[in-house]
């Protein structure tokens, strides 16, 4: 897997886990301090995140960091 389908999927499980939970951006952005449209960019695979703010955004979400690698 190369650096961009890694990114496709995290971006993908990111939005689809926030969704399942029903948390609006605005909520989990808040919930982990950062902008809402930094979480937009993201889900739409325009940000890359660090590894401190997927496991951020993980822990908000109460998931398995694992869960985001998943294809």
């Amino acid at each position: 897997m190369d650096d961009k389908d890694i990114l496709n999927v995290v971006s993908d499980n990111i939005r689809l886990a926030r969704l399942q939970r029903r948390i609006s951006q605005e909520k989990l952005a808040e919930k982990i301090d950062i902008s809402t449209k930094y979480l937009n960019m993201i889900e739409n695979r325009k940000a890359n995140p660090t590894i401190v703010i997927v496991i951020r955004i993980c822990q908000a979400l109460d998931i398995d960091l694992n869960t985001i690698w998943s294809k």
